[in-house]
């Protein structure tokens, strides 16, 4: 297995020697802390949260075309909203909107709350945008389990009609600088059977054995290697680790998108926007940073 440069902050596509089964590994540490921390989510919610950006760096990154991965489920539960918008580049956003008093009430007891308790009954969606010039595809199923991995199974056993696991993990751990969030993802997917390689059943029977055995805190742990992960999984019969690619968070907002944004409305309901010394202040959702614009708009001036 040939040894990534990367540490963190990474997916990569893996490949187990002479088996019909393909799958992909995430792991994500600053990038991931930094999308967490711009909110004051409550941890349920940030672990939600993470989820959604393991899976979209899971998935996304087997598309074969620059465009944009959406990763969504909404609901009527605490959390009516939690988004992952993640590009064929490796750079993501994410963002959830929640009731804390309801979170807090949901996390009454002994096990943290997941997907079906803080979502409730609502659906779970993936969509895939390949550019303005191009139609975009979504695919919907309803939220089923505690874990958007599960949400992410029935999804493609419906939608792709591929034979996939997901396993997904997010945790706080400390190094030696304070607590800092971490999110990983594994996934597997049976390739179908045809007249050259015949029948895959018992590949993907065994591949699922040995892909339940991984532990959340595997996926996590900042000092087990993606490489080391993936030989304590398959080392028996060899595992091929591909060039990773680098994720980041970064967050497309702007001024000029913003500003397109108040170009919308009129100029009275601009004014009723305007603070105190005269200006608008409106307030990226995904990443908390702040744009103060005047509420004189180029439209406003009649020549």
């Amino acid at each position: 297995m040939t040894q990534s440069l990367l540490t963190e902050d990474l997916v990569a596509t893996f490949q187990i020697e002479g088996w019909p089964v393909r799958g992909r590994l995430a792991r994500l540490g600053p990038a991931i802390h930094e999308v967490l921390t711009r909110h004051d989510y409550p941890e349920p919610v940030a672990n939600l949260l993470g989820e959604a950006c393991a899976l979209a760096a899971l998935v996304g990154s087997s598309l074969k075309f620059e465009g944009r991965l959406i990763v969504q489920a909404q609901g009527d539960g605490p959390v009516s909203y939690v988004v992952c918008d993640y590009d064929t580049s490796g750079s993501f956003r994410g963002y959830c909107r929640f009731d804390a008093e309801r979170v807090a009430a949901a996390s009454q007891g002994f096990v943290m709350p997941g997907a079906r308790t803080l979502l409730g009954d609502g659906l779970f969606i993936m969509t895939v945008d390949q550019g303005a010039d191009m139609d975009r595809y979504q695919g919907i199923t309803q939220i089923d389990g505690e874990t958007l991995a599960l949400c992410a199974e029935q999804y493609f056993a419906q939608s792709e009609q591929v034979p996939t696991r997901v396993k997904l993990a997010v945790g706080q751990v400390d190094s030696g600088g304070g607590p800092q969030w971490r999110a990983g993802g594994l996934m597997i997917q049976n390739i179908a059977a045809d007249e050259a390689r015949g029948s895959t059943e018992d590949a993907w029977f065994r591949a699922q054995a040995l892909f339940q055995t991984t532990g959340e805190d595997e996926l996590v742990d900042p000092q087990i290697a993606a490489e080391i992960l993936l030989w304590r999984l398959f080392n028996e019969d060899g595992v091929r680790l591909f060039q990773p690619l680098a994720l980041k968070a970064f967050c497309r907002c702007s001024e000029e998108r913003i500003a397109v944004v108040l170009d919308s409305f009129s100029p009275e309901e601009r004014a009723e926007m305007v603070e105190a010394d005269g200006m608008i202040r409106v307030t990226c959702e995904y990443c908390s940073r702040v744009y103060p614009l005047s509420p004189e708009r180029p439209e406003d001036v009649v020549s």
